[in-house]
């Protein structure tokens, strides 16, 4: 019995040491596997330093949304400061009564990247409309798909009386056609239905990558989770492209904002043929933003520069002047 019981203790322990060393094997494997990761920086692995991972967050409608009462310092062709409002926006609190809002929805280029606060032409505009109240309602990286979804959710807050749909010929398209862009963040989209009206799909909007990087805790420390994160959605939620649904898209936003008893205009960025025709054939006023400066190179946006936003802001007036908004 003694001798049974000395050679379980035996087995017990080369039991025991075997698997520590096998363990141990394992633990400077993948300790050796992560310093190597760190050591090589993949692009897909960094954290993102845009403007979408410095000043904003996850939302499950929207993909992503800026940080309330937020501040940050961005970087793109230049360094601007940026502070988000109560409702997320970069302008100035929008204080409930007064006057009537003038709402521009679009992306960067309404948002401002590379423009400090004061150079955008939506502040540009503010002393030529002194009788409104402009607000800009841009978020970066955004589709007019979600711009759309942006609206729905303001709507009851801001109450516009003019909603101006600046449209990003560059990109717009591509991002209104996928559900995931730029650095891998995942967004809503919508397909166009039997009865030809769009209807949203991809909601609640997974977890991005740089959303993972940046708020959860292991994957934000661990390169090995980096990689897990990121097969995890690749195989789970695919990139996905769907049928362009921009027009339709366009045409949805117009019956909400006219619906509401509110105008819409449409200013586009560059320009782009097929929504001009769509929209002189529907009796939608717009003005091409073409020959506005911008800063040079395409892995920086081609963003406005001071003297594009006056430009632009030249343009937008005359847009608003010319449908019967009363300027002086």
């Amino acid at each position: 019995m003694v001798q049974m019981q000395a050679g379980a203790r035996a087995g017990l322990r080369g039991f025991l040491g075997s698997a520590g060393v096998t363990l141990g094997i394992a633990c400077a494997t993948l300790l050796a596997l992560e310093v190597f990761l760190r050591v090589c920086d993949f692009r897909e692995l960094r954290e993102g330093v845009s403007e979408r991972s410095l000043g904003y967050r996850y939302d499950a409608e929207l993909g992503w949304v800026p940080e309330p009462n937020s501040t940050s310092r961005v970087t793109n062709a230049r360094t601007v400061g940026v502070r988000h409002n109560s409702l997320g926006l970069r302008d100035e609190e929008l204080s409930p009564g007064g006057k009537p809002v003038i709402m521009f929805l679009g992306d960067s280029f309404v948002w401002g990247l590379d423009a400090e606060a004061g150079e955008r032409f939506t502040e540009l505009l503010k002393p030529k409309l002194p009788d409104y109240r402009i607000l800009a309602a841009g978020v970066s990286g955004y589709g007019t798909d979600q711009e759309y979804l942006l609206l729905r959710r303001l709507w009851p807050l801001v109450k516009p009386a003019i909603v101006v749909l600046v449209f990003c010929s560059a990109n717009d398209r591509l991002d209104n056609g996928s559900n995931i862009r730029y650095e891998g963040y995942q967004k809503p989209y919508f397909v166009i239905g039997a009865d030809g009206r769009p209807q949203v799909r991809g909601q609640p909007v997974p977890l991005s990558r740089q959303q993972y990087f940046k708020d959860v805790w292991l994957v934000r420390n661990l390169w090995l989770a980096r990689i897990v994160a990121s097969v995890y959605l690749k195989v789970v939620h695919p990139v996905q492209f769907v049928p362009d649904p921009t027009e339709q898209l366009v045409g949805l936003l117009r019956a909400f904002v006219e619906g509401n008893g509110a105008k819409f205009l449409v200013a586009i960025q560059h320009k782009d043929d097929a929504l001009g025709r769509f929209l002189q054939q529907n009796g939608i006023a717009f003005v091409s933003l073409d020959g506005a400066a911008a800063y040079p190179g395409d892995g920086i946006g081609g963003h406005w520069t001071p003297e594009g936003h006056a430009f632009v802001s030249e343009r937008i007036f005359n847009l608003l002047a010319g449908n019967g908004t009363m300027v002086r």
